[in-house]
């Protein structure tokens, strides 16, 4: 490919509405073009990087034993409306309708539509098993569309869909793409990990997120360096203190504290250390109608160390807390006799439910809210000062330095970039929409599914993310979108430049190198920061000054110098660096 019959279009200054590394880079190197909120057009130099994505996937896909097709954009609701998600999915979840009044969902994810493909056609166990997937454009209507393609609500995706004949085969599947997931990883070239992960609304009992590290990741990924544990901070388990609850040592006493709501605050008051505070977090649940209207609600008191934060996926999965709210100022008051900020357990104005972390449970002499402005409790010990909590979990997010789950050392953590997930399904979808095949016995069994996802578009953003530098984007070679860039200075001037440059370019095309020329005729300062800003891996300068030694200039976009090579040797130098 020579640069002339491409679309080179980079700009110096982003726009003013890009907020992270990714969505800046793109936008300058001209891999993207915004068309409205969350919405992009894939321009030549980022639809290149896109498709080698897409390649890589489809290759380990096929190889993994998985059938592609391709399932509608726009579906038709009475699908959703089987399982529930057309009223459960939210605002994401964008809904139409056609000239005839009819409901249609753009879709986000596909289940129902291959599970409607497999209750028609995967009749009998010996079909089975059997894995769809498709590489297809997605939409989901975001509240707050951001970070360029990292955070889009137009985006392609690849979704896959096994079904088994039963669990045991169910999750033999999940393993298989669970391998065959980390080979496509492995070949982009990207620092990731595999986590255990919650499955959250697509729902199922195994999942695990694909991470791509990245300091400005939105997601915290928790590991232990000493064993292979990993674990997103949604899933990852808190121990439980080993040590037993101490005894009182304190009298209990309301200590002034005027103007301090906060624990750190009540710490810094009181010269004590903030893991001796505890926080109060006060939720609510309702029990609705038929017509949906509340007839009763559950007011809930969490107490969680001053120095912890509540998770709320983990708060979510405890028993009778699935769908809970933060309660109102009026029901805090008529529960507490008091405003939020000095809230806590004792001498409460009406009774309520008590859950308790498993470290507070094991505290004594702590510190909390006093039900009175200005005034909290000191030396506060469960049993004698209030009763044992009506349920002790695990309800806050790991630290850094807790014990690994594994028993193996203590938890870290860093920041990822979430571009691949694969769940174990069960039969959620197979049960609601009555998708069975005839098992060996001639009785009629719900599928086993699983789902596997890959962020094709969001992908190359967290490229981004993890391979940058002030000059710009530094691709992997496997998804870069020229694998080498020749650069002759002079090549509409010198006929010497010319004919090497072409002779090169034609060699590497000829050994199956994705390469292009720069023919522009640009100066070399700017023909060198386009393609930096692009971040083609393997750059080649061909000169007059340099060809009369015999001699070209060879340059890995992270070197700080180029090397320089003999002309002669300049094609086994370029092969021989190349990661793809």
């Amino acid at each position: 490919m020579k640069a002339s019959q491409f679309f080179v279009s980079t700009y110096k200054e982003a726009p003013a509405d890009a907020e992270v590394v990714s969505h800046k880079l793109m936008m300058r190197a001209g891999l993207i073009k915004k068309l409205g909120t969350g919405i992009y057009s894939y321009m030549p130099m980022g639809l290149r990087v896109i498709r080698k994505v897409d390649a890589i996937v489809r290759e380990e896909m096929n190889r993994a034993g998985a059938v592609e097709l391709t399932m509608p954009v726009v579906q038709p609701a009475e699908l959703w409306q089987e399982t529930g998600r057309f009223d459960k999915m939210g605002a994401e979840l964008l809904r139409i309708k056609d000239r005839h009044d009819r409901d249609f969902v753009i879709q986000p994810t596909s289940e129902e539509v291959v599970t409607d493909i497999a209750r028609q056609e995967l009749r009998s166990y010996k079909q089975l098993p059997r894995n769809f997937y498709q590489i297809q454009t997605k939409f989901r209507d975001e509240r707050r569309p951001r970070f360029g393609l990292m955070r889009g609500r137009e985006f392609i995706m690849k979704d896959a869909y096994s079904f088994d004949r039963s669990p045991e085969a169910a999750k033999a599947s999940y393993q298989v793409m669970a391998g065959a997931y980390r080979k496509i990883f492995d070949r982009f070239g990207l620092r990731y990990r595999a986590v255990a992960a919650d499955s959250g609304a697509i729902g199922g009992d195994l999942s695990e997120e694909f991470q791509v590290i990245a300091s400005t990741g939105e997601d915290a990924i928790v590991y232990c360096p000493e064993s292979d544990y990993a674990a997103n901070i949604e899933k990852a388990e808190a121990l439980a203190p080993s040590h037993a609850r101490p005894a009182a040592g304190a009298d209990l006493v309301k200590t002034p504290t005027p103007g301090k709501s906060t624990c750190a605050d009540v710490a810094e008051l009181l010269g004590v250390p903030l893991q001796t505070t505890v926080k109060s977090l006060v939720l609510a649940t309702d029990t609705l109608d038929e017509q949906g209207a509340v007839v009763k609600t559950q007011v809930w008191l969490l107490l969680l160390r001053g120095d912890h934060d509540m998770n709320e996926v983990k708060v979510g999965k405890l028993p009778g807390l699935a769908n809970f709210r933060f309660a109102t100022v009026p029901e805090i008051e008529a529960h507490f006799g008091a405003k939020p900020g000095y809230l806590g357990p004792i001498a409460l104005a009406q009774p309520l439910k008590i859950v308790a972390d498993r470290d507070v449970a094991l505290m004594a002499d702590w510190i909390c809210g006093a039900n009175a402005a200005d005034f909290h409790y000191t030396g506060v010990n469960w049993g004698r000062d209030l009763p044992e909590p009506d349920l002790v979990a695990d309800i806050r997010n790991i630290v850094e330095g807790d014990l690994s789950p594994d028993g193996k050392g203590v938890l870290a953590i860093e920041r990822g970039i979430e571009i691949g997930h694969v769940f174990y399904l069960g039969t959620k979808y197979s049960k609601a929409m009555a998708a069975t095949f005839l098992d060996e016995d001639g009785k009629p069994k719900h599928f086993e599914m699983g789902c596997y996802g890959i962020g094709i578009t969001r992908l190359p953003a967290a490229a981004v993310e993890q391979n940058h530098d002030e000059r710009g984007i530094i691709w992997p070679d496997a998804i870069a979108p020229f694998t080498v860039v020749i650069c002759p200075i002079g090549y509409d001037r010198s006929a010497e430049v010319k004919a090497a440059a072409d002779n090169l370019h034609a060699e590497l095309l000829d050994k199956g190198v994705d390469v292009i020329l720069d023919d522009r005729g640009e100066r070399p300062g700017a023909m060198f920061a386009d393609w930096e800003l692009i971040g083609v891996p393997h750059r080649v300068v061909l000169s007059d000054r340099g060809l009369k030694e015999g001699e070209v200039e060879y340059q890995q976009r992270r070197d700080a110098q180029a090397t320089k090579v003999a002309l002669t040797d300049v094609l086994s130098k370029v092969l021989s660096q190349l990661k793809i």
